[in-house]
């Protein structure tokens, strides 16, 4: 039997640079969410893809930016781990909002990120779609000179475009290695996790400017029922008063609708039908709270 080949692929990038829709689009199916707004990953997220002769494990990561308040440090250190564990760093450049890749290349924490990690790196031109063939070609052109990345590959990872030959790349820079998960995993996170993300996705498609940037989701209770729905109780955490009263809105119409959604998509997950029990609460400045920030998962203990 040949040997198998498996690796950490750690997916890099700046806010909104379609990280989580690629590797939704490798896995063939959706474990991180995705909105349109920038930042809406705070977590590292893996995503585990197995065939018979390999194993690859995907690090969805955080948007890179210069953080502003302490969650956003977290989200930094959460990159930082991710390319210290990568066999394989993919750095993915919107090539919409950023056409010559100069913006991303430029910046100085995408510069000290990629020097950290000598492992193979594979450039992903995103929204290769919307950009025309010759400025395709020229840009390719621009970074193959370079010789920084073994491969240069443009997608479009909205519509699937080009996947098949980024899935090829990864593979063939994999390292021989026995795999590290058994084949039915494709995620190492709780279903409490998952149903969490999913209202926090729900936050951002629904609410406007900086709400949803404010609000954490805790899932308090978490009940399978034989003969009932499943109970599920979640807190969303806000920083003010008056967040509180917009999640919530007029005569409770706004969350009344979030529950309504987050409940559809959470059955569509599950599998099966849940009772959504939604509450709000204030913590004032939760995100530059070290003791808050740490139970609600975004800082690590030691090891």
């Amino acid at each position: 039997m040949a040997n198998t080949k498996a690796g950490y692929v750690t997916i890099l990038g700046k806010p909104n640079a379609g990280k989580s829709t690629l590797m939704n689009a490798l896995l063939g199916q959706k474990i991180s969410i995705t909105t349109p707004k920038p930042q809406t990953t705070r977590k590292r997220i893996l995503g585990i893809l197995s065939d018979e002769n390999y194993q690859i494990v995907f690090l969805d990561t955080p948007g890179i930016l210069e953080p502003a308040y302490l969650l956003q440090e977290k989200m930094v250190d959460e990159i930082d781990l991710s390319v210290h564990d990568a066999d394989i760093i993919i750095l993915m450049i919107d090539i919409e909002s950023d056409p010559q890749g100069e913006t991303t290349m430029k910046d100085e924490l995408v510069a000290k990120l990629m020097e950290r990690n000598k492992k193979p790196k594979i450039l992903i031109l995103n929204k290769a779609d919307l950009s025309t063939q010759e400025h395709m070609k020229s840009v390719i052109k621009k970074f193959e000179e370079s010789k920084n990345f073994t491969g240069i590959i443009p997608v479009s990872a909205s519509i699937g475009y080009n996947i098949n030959s980024v899935l090829n790349a990864i593979i063939e820079n994999l390292p021989e290695s026995p795999k590290f998960y058994p084949d039915d995993i494709v995620s190492d996170e709780s279903e409490r996790f998952f149903v969490s993300e999913i209202i926090r996705e729900k936050l951002f498609e629904l609410y406007m400017e900086e709400v949803p940037y404010s609000c954490e989701v805790l899932i308090v209770d978490f009940k399978e029922r034989e003969d009932k729905k499943d109970f599920i109780q979640a807190e969303i955490v806000v920083e003010k008063e008056s967040q509180k009263g917009i999640i919530i809105g007029k005569q409770g119409t706004a969350i009344k609708n979030l529950g309504q959604i987050s409940r559809k998509s959470i059955e569509e997950f599950l599998q099966h039908d849940v009772y959504l029990d939604l509450r709000v609460k204030v913590r004032s400045k939760w995100r530059s709270d070290e003791k808050m920030l740490k139970s609600f998962g975004y800082i690590r203990d030691k090891e």
